[in-house]
């Protein structure tokens, strides 16, 4: 399949730099490289939506972004280029997400494999990374998990590892559906028993109203879904339940937390490493 390269002019911030590329890996980029003249994007043909770029970069916060040149790229082996600079992440030296190609370490208590595809969730993103964290330190024994926007479906894994009793993973996205099927597989959790493993869903929130009530839900998408949906999650949850936020900016956590108020839900913590937030609640 061809591959395309879209070469943009740096952009003037770590913040800036993290807005782009996610909202880019929305359009469909899958991978992002920095050198010395800016930021290289890349898609395949089928992926290449050169109005939804062209839109993207009349954003006010993408002003002085300027897109410099698109190029299709030689025949290469992606693949091998990319487990060359793929490298495992470890949260709190418990919990190792790596890939397939990487040898087993036991000396985690955690060591998940993830197919990332195209699929966001590989734990090198601060947002994937952090809730992490505060699952790491969450008792999940016995509790129903819902993850929405689960995308490699890495933290619905780790909840099944953690002992929840049923874990459900959600994506409206058909490609982070079919990966959450490889990666439950690879990680020696099948949906064939769901009582057992991880059901994988392929919708958006409308799907919650027909699943069990959670203990604990995830939302790791971005603070204009969270706000749009929040109250779909509330109505989904048992009295008592918790959440986990994140996908947001530190300057978007008041009106998570206000919006979260206004719904019934009562903040508790957060954490936040370069801008990135994820916040926890409970009902």
């Amino acid at each position: 399949m061809k591959t395309f390269e879209y070469s943009f002019t740096a952009p003037s911030s770590d913040i800036q730099h993290d807005m782009l590329t996610t909202m880019l890996a929305e359009i469909g980029f899958d991978s992002f490289m920095d050198d010395a003249m800016g930021l290289k994007a890349y898609c395949s043909a089928d992926c290449r939506d050169d109005l939804a770029v062209e839109n993207l970069l009349l954003e006010p916060s993408f002003s002085d972004i300027q897109l410099l040149k698109v190029e299709e790229m030689p025949d290469k082996d992606w693949n091998e280029l990319w487990e060359a600079s793929y490298q495992p992440v470890v949260v709190n030296e418990r919990c190792r997400v790596r890939a397939p190609f990487h040898e087993p370490d036991s000396s985690f208590e955690f060591d998940l494999v993830i197919e990332p595809k195209m699929s966001f969730g590989t734990a090198n993103h601060e947002t994937t990374a952090q809730i992490i964290q505060l699952m790491l330190e969450t008792d999940f024994q016995g509790k129903a998990v819902l993850d929405m926007g689960s995308g490699t479906a890495v933290l619905a894994i780790l909840a099944k590892k953690l002992g929840a009793a049923r874990t459900v993973a959600i994506d409206n996205d058909e490609w982070a559906y079919r990966n959450a099927f490889t990666n439950t597989a690879l990680n020696g959790i099948s949906d064939i028993e769901i009582v057992l493993g991880v059901a994988v869903v392929c919708g958006d929130s409308s799907v919650l109203e027909r699943q069990p009530k959670a203990d604990l839900l995830i939302a790791n998408i971005n603070r204009n879904i969270l706000l749009r949906d929040m109250s779909l999650y509330v109505k989904a949850m048992r009295l008592d339940a918790h959440i986990f936020f994140s996908g947001f900016y530190s300057e978007d956590l008041e009106s998570i937390k206000a919006e979260a108020a206004r719904l019934g839900l009562h903040y508790c913590r957060h954490l936040s490493r370069n801008n990135w937030v994820a916040a926890e609640f409970v009902k």
